[in-house]
């Protein structure tokens, strides 16, 4: 090539660069559009793998706050139900304190006429004590901690206090019924030992029957259970056994004289010591001194103090219900007529007046003007004697 056609050197060097960058500039225009297309080829696919993810997490996320406020309402269901059985215990417990009170009045309206001590007063609140509300703690910090021992908390601990007190009444109703149970066997005993006492005596126990009076009253019901009908049939022995009491109290059953020294005659048929001929004598009598005491074998009134006949100086006592005693022969009368007298009360001194060969007490007891035989009565004093502490006359004045 002619040396006038050639390039400039220049020139050609300018020109490769621009071909490299052009180059350059067509690889990054070519990366730039190949990313535009993938961008726009996935863009939904990414945004849409974008989203579930977020709904995942949102939903996760929503379940676990349900779940939370399932286990809240749970725990507040429970709480409300704790709530209401504690209430119910307490006013139950409330409603036995009550009965518990109302059997301890029954037991000492027995145990006093019984003479029996009074029971021992049960503790716990008044009566007019009313249950108050029981405070339930906050289920909130508790159904988050996910502890089913703490889901119950104080609740828990409040009704081992409240099962403590349950078994508290009800070792005190088992009390009551044991302490039931012994008034009726002692007043059961009473009742056969004194029937036996009467029995002795030959006396029908229906003669000290009290008239029935009038009763009436408002009705105030205090239960039918058990207890109620063993403090019942415990008061119709109570009655029967404050009649039978009274009925003693008014047999001739002390001893007429100090010590015993024996009979000298009989009731009863016998040689009559003055004319030797068979003859009823109509009591029995005492060995004593001269001047001893004569005493009232029960309380009574006296309706005749006087001389009288072949009985000498002679006291009459009468002790209701159709029953006299008589006290003759006395040396001295120490009572007069229409005065009241008590069991082992002087009435008078041995002596030997009337119809008396020695010093000595006439005494008689009658049943509606008849004479019965006093060895009865005696009997049934030392019958009666054997059957309680104490001596005879002390357990007629026992009410």
């Amino acid at each position: 090539m002619p040396a006038s056609l050639a390039p400039p050197p220049s020139c050609w060097t300018v020109s490769r660069a621009t071909i490299v960058a052009a180059g350059l500039l067509f690889a990054f225009l070519s990366a730039w559009a190949g990313a535009a297309t993938w961008f726009i080829v996935f863009h939904d696919e990414a945004l849409a793998r974008f989203v579930a993810r977020q709904s995942a997490a949102q939903y996760a996320y929503e379940e676990r706050v349900s779940a939370l406020r399932a286990r809240l309402d749970r725990v507040a269901t429970q709480k409300l139900l704790e709530q209401d059985g504690i209430e119910h215990r307490v006013a139950d417990l409330a409603s036995r304190q009550v009965e518990l009170e109302n059997r301890q009045e029954m037991l000492l309206g027995l145990a006093e006429p019984a003479g029996e001590a009074p029971p021992t007063p049960l503790p716990g609140p008044s009566r007019s004590a009313e249950p108050k509300p029981v405070p339930v703690p906050s289920s909130e910090p508790l159904g988050l901690r996910g502890d089913a021992g703490d889901e119950r908390g104080a609740p828990s601990g409040l009704s081992l206090r409240i099962a403590g007190l349950e078994g508290a009444i009800a070792d005190s109703a088992a009390r009551q019924t044991r302490t039931l149970d012994r008034l009726r066997w002692r007043n059961r005993g009473e009742l056969a030992r004194l029937r036996e006492v009467v029995a002795e005596t030959g006396i029908d126990p229906g003669r000290f029957a009290p008239r029935p009076g009038g009763v009436g009253g408002p009705l105030v019901a205090v239960g039918t259970g058990p207890f109620e009908a063993a403090v019942a049939a415990a008061q119709v022995d109570l009655g029967a056994l404050d009649a039978l009491r009274r009925a003693v109290r008014a047999l001739p059953l002390r001893r007429p004289t100090d010590g015993d020294a024996g009979l000298s005659s009989l009731y009863g048929y016998r040689t009559d010591p003055f004319t030797r001929a068979l003859a009823l004598h109509t009591g029995v009598d005492l060995r004593a001194e001269h001047g001893a005491a004569a005493r009232a074998a029960a309380a009574g009134t006296v309706v005749a103090a006087e001389y009288s006949g072949g009985y000498g100086n002679m006291v009459e006592v009468d002790h209701g219900h159709g029953i006299s005693t008589r006290y003759a022969h006395l040396s001295a009368i120490g009572v007069a007529p229409g005065q009241g007298v008590a069991a082992g009360q002087v009435v008078g001194r041995v002596g030997s007046t009337g119809r008396s060969t020695a010093p000595h007490l006439h005494y008689e007891t009658r049943i509606d003007g008849d004479p019965v035989d006093p060895v009865r009565f005696l009997r049934a004093s030392a019958r009666f004697a054997r059957g309680s502490p104490g001596s005879a006359a002390e357990n007629l004045e026992r009410p």
